[in-house]
């Protein structure tokens, strides 16, 4: 959710072990659509990148979406920090910091097997995609504006279950250029059962960048390497859901870490803390 294809071969390769082929029914192509809508109350403490000199912690709302609809396969989300605009000691989104207020990430994948009319399914792997990703948040020309497109796969990974897994070639819009690749994977586990049909889940997701040109400017430098991974674990009811996520970083969006004169934090820990209401 851009790794080479032999870390992608290889999950592949682990899931086969003990996983079976489930291949997806496409006679009709709008048989199986779903869509959900929630929203999210979040509260982050140390996200990455942040800057030392200032606070590492904000408030914000996220819509969070996603379904299928006949060959597309669709996840996204929006968010708007520091909702009430306020300067506090430990903030890292106050007025004025020339933070951006909103991020959005965009994630659609087409269903070869269902553009096709043909079963690809073998071993783990479920159904295969062209898959992209859009990455924006609101400075224009200066912030976060990446593109990715590739392959992806669902793979039945053992205890994991279905696993999205998806290997990107990256295209920087700020640079105008491609510059490497990207791995993404994401997983939702329920795993215990309450009697009132509530239940907890171990959910979250990997993003690692690799191959990309390394770059020495003296105030920002830039790595060939870089990511992230979340684990959380979430109460959900239908209605409802709580959830706490820890979320390490390493280099990521290819920051050098405290590199440059800037000395940007983009390696270590945060935690995130979230109350759900799903429509």
């Amino acid at each position: 959710m851009k790794n080479v294809k032999m870390l992608a071969l290889a999950g592949a390769t682990v899931a086969a072990i003990s996983g079976n082929t489930f291949a997806a029914d496409r006679t009709d192509l709008h048989a199986t659509d779903y869509k959900w809508l929630q929203f999210n109350a979040m509260y982050s403490i140390g996200e990455k990148p942040d800057n030392p000199a200032s606070g590492d912690q904000h408030n914000y709302l996220e819509m969070e979406f996603g379904g299928r609809s006949g060959v597309v396969d669709l996840y996204g989300y929006v968010d708007v920090f520091n909702l009430a605009n306020e300067s506090t000691d430990n903030g890292d989104k106050n007025p004025g910091s020339g933070t951006s207020k909103i991020f959005m990430k965009f994630n659609p994948r087409f269903s070869i097997d269902a553009i096709t009319g043909k079963d690809l399914s073998f071993g783990p792997i479920q159904e295969v995609y062209f898959s992209t990703l859009f990455n924006w948040d609101g400075l224009n020309g200066e912030g976060v504006n990446s593109t990715f497109w590739g392959v992806g796969a669902d793979v039945n990974v053992p205890w994991l279950g279905k696993t999205g897994m998806n290997l990107y070639g990256f295209y920087d819009m700020n640079a105008k250029e491609w510059n490497g690749y990207q791995f993404s994977a994401n997983w939702f586990k329920p795993f215990y059962f309450f009697d009132n049909k509530s239940f907890l889940s171990f959910q979250g997701y990997i993003d690692y960048q690799f191959g990309a040109d390394e770059d020495d400017n003296m105030f920002v430098p830039k790595t060939s390497s870089g990511g992230n991974i979340f684990f959380g674990l979430y109460w959900h009811s239908d209605r409802y859901a709580l959830g706490y996520g820890l979320k390490g970083f390493k280099d990521v969006y290819l920051l050098e870490d405290e590199g440059g004169l800037v000395g940007l934090e983009s390696s270590g820990w945060s935690h995130y803390l979230s109350a759900t209401y799903k429509f």
